[in-house]
């Protein structure tokens, strides 16, 4: 995994254990895959020499939006077949498995896109480890 993406991943496990969603439980560990595949598949296929991504993170009551930018707009993310020649698009069946809904939008505020996920907080277990 690329250097900015293992940062990407361990600032999103932080913020969201700030927030009261720790480390262990599976919403921390869902939204970090995620935030990991996407960041890896901007660093791999939407960097520009100079340019960087970007990542926000936002939480309401019941969701957890990860939006990771780019700059690069020409191809949006699909997931591919597997056993196909094209080479990568896999790890967006993990975000599909992890996520309630995500996609691509291209950016409003500049040239490139928006990869975005939610996460419902509801739907995932919290599993904050034995009691007793």
């Amino acid at each position: 995994m690329p250097r900015g993406a293992r940062l990407a991943r361990r600032l999103v496990a932080e913020r969201l254990d700030a927030w009261g969603r720790p480390y262990a439980s599976e919403l921390n560990e869902a939204v970090t895959l995620i935030t990991a595949e996407l960041a890896a598949n901007a660093v791999r296929h939407g960097r520009l020499p100079g340019r960087d991504f970007r990542i926000r993170l936002t939480a309401t009551e019941g969701t957890v939006r990860i939006e990771v930018e780019d700059a690069k707009g020409e191809r949006l993310p699909a997931i591919r077949p597997a056993g196909g020649a094209a080479e990568g698009g896999l790890g967006l069946v993990l975000v599909d498995a992890l996520a309630d809904r995500w996609g691509a939008d291209p950016r409003t505020d500049g040239v490139g896109k928006t990869v975005w996920a939610e996460v419902r907080a509801h739907r995932v277990r919290h599993d904050d480890g034995p009691k007793g």
